[in-house]
């Protein structure tokens, strides 16, 4: 095997451990591997590029870019002479982490809201109904206050997002440190 041979076997197993990595923050590996490539490319590519470079339909590439862009990932760049939408991704490992931290966290915290307070307001229906005995009124009220925790926890993980997405962790937490 070549040098050049083995400098792409490299650039292949990198964008999969990129895809391996965004894996496990409930990323599809597709979405992954599209990063990877786009990332590695070193400039900004259209979904001709993307299909080609990695083996997929544009359809796929397409929907992958999509999830790119929703999770703040990739964005569509505008290049003097270039009549196909083209796309780069975020080159700062730091801005992904963060971007896929506050992303996954904000469904579950959106849901999880909304979710409680569809609950709250059955829940003082019940403890309020005069036809509830004694027992589901205490049984009520008592899911009525772990559901006031769970929404202190959502309401604490909410702020920790912010947290993240100002920045301000970096303050706390430095990029760098020298040894």
């Amino acid at each position: 095997m070549d040098n050049k041979e083995r400098l792409e076997n490299i650039h292949s197993r990198i964008v999969e451990q990129i895809a391996s990595n965004m894996k496990a923050y409930g990323v599809p590996s597709t979405v992954g591997r599209l990063m990877g490539a786009i990332y590695y490319n070193r400039k900004p590519m259209s979904l001709d590029e993307m299909t080609e470079e990695l083996g997929m339909s544009k359809t796929r590439m397409s929907q992958a870019v999509r999830e790119l862009t929703e999770l703040n990932l990739a964005e569509k760049v505008y290049e003097k002479g270039v009549r196909k939408d083209i796309y780069t991704v975020e080159q700062d490992y730091y801005q992904t982490f963060i971007s896929l931290f506050s992303s996954n966290w904000r469904k579950a915290i959106n849901s999880n809201q909304a979710f409680r307070q569809k609950i709250a307001v059955e829940l003082k229906e019940i403890i309020e109904d005069d036809n509830s005995d004694d027992e589901i009124k205490e049984k009520a009220e008592q899911y009525l206050k772990e559901n006031e925790e769970i929404f202190q926890f959502y309401d604490w993980l909410g702020r920790l997002v912010e947290f993240f997405e100002s920045h301000e962790v970096f303050e706390h937490v430095p990029k760098n440190v020298k040894k």
